[in-house]
């Protein structure tokens, strides 16, 4: 009978880790708490504050150049960004990367919208980053309301934003 005790705590223990990995990948509601202030160096594109996205719901995405699972996202976040709802609406944050490498990611990918650089990881760790991507949704009053974990599509980001206000 160990054996099937054994059996059973596994199974508890893979299916509390299976809802955990659900409800993260399905994106957390956030507080609805402040957020951030975003980093004030400008890796490229034109230059963002949270006042400057004051009025219009936005997306933040945590990204670096060593981060697989950031170059596979990277073609959809650029389309989303050009696209009419993606306009205006989204800013990358390169998160504890080199300067070079995160120069050379956003110019290979051809991002227009504004990138942003966290050096030391001070603004993700503010923001709640553990893995990345991670992208934040802020409503137009400028609080955050949900975290979107992993990859993202131009639809999930599509559908984040249509869900604020």
């Amino acid at each position: 009978m160990p054996s099937r005790n054994r059996l059973l705590i596994w199974a508890g223990l893979l299916a509390a880790l299976a809802a955990v990995l659900v409800l993260g990948l399905a994106g957390a509601s956030s507080s609805g708490r402040p957020a951030p202030a975003l980093p004030a160096q400008r890796l490229s594109g034109p230059p963002v504050t949270l006042a400057t996205l004051r009025g219009h719901p936005a997306l933040i995405t945590f990204w670096a150049s060593w981060c697989g699972p950031c170059a596979r996202e990277a073609p959809a976040l650029e389309r989303f960004a050009r696209g009419p709802v993606g306009r205006g609406r989204i800013v990358g944050v390169d998160w504890s990367d080199g300067l070079g490498s995160a120069r050379s990611f956003a110019r290979r990918y051809g991002w227009t919208f504004p990138t942003l650089r966290d050096p030391d990881g001070s603004v993700g760790y503010s923001y709640g980053v553990t893995d990345l991507p991670t992208t934040f949704l802020i409503d137009s009053r400028g609080r955050l309301r949900r975290a979107l974990y992993g990859p993202q599509t131009e639809q999930s980001l599509g559908r984040a934003l249509a869900g604020v206000g």
